[in-house]
């Protein structure tokens, strides 16, 4: 059977739309703003993490309780990167995570290959981000 559009329907039905349209902008912003969010702390997290490498090579005594932090927050970011479907600079954090929870495991040559580097965490960073602003 075919239903009559009434005025009261059609304007339910526009009303409807145009709460849908405002509800996906919103979370298109919202997605954005959580984006650049965890990028801004991949730069932060980087410079954080250079600064306990300085004070490491200053001092050559680790701290377990830096490296327990450092390990948690790149962990906690490559899982955000990934819900937000970062993967290439989230699978990175990981990686760096788990350097940190045992900085003595892993080899040199393999965080050479993963592309682990600071400043090239920090670079894949802030590219992201000035193709999202």
């Amino acid at each position: 059977m075919i239903e009559v559009v009434t005025a009261i329907s059609l304007w339910e039905l526009v009303k409807h739309t145009g709460s849908w349209v405002v509800n996906l902008r919103r979370a298109k912003d919202s997605r954005k703003k959580e984006s650049m969010d965890a990028l801004r702390k991949v730069v932060l997290a980087a410079r954080k993490t250079s600064v306990y490498m300085r004070q490491l090579q200053d001092t050559e005594k680790h701290c377990h309780q830096s490296e327990t932090e450092l390990s948690l927050l790149w962990t906690e970011l490559g899982y955000a990167l990934s819900d937000l479907g970062i993967e290439k600079l989230s699978k990175r954090c990981l990686v760096v995570g788990k350097h940190w929870a045992d900085p003595a495991k892993m080899e040199k040559l393999f965080l050479e290959k993963a592309d682990v580097g600071l400043e090239r965490m920090e670079q894949l960073a802030n590219q992201l981000l000035k193709e999202i602003c």
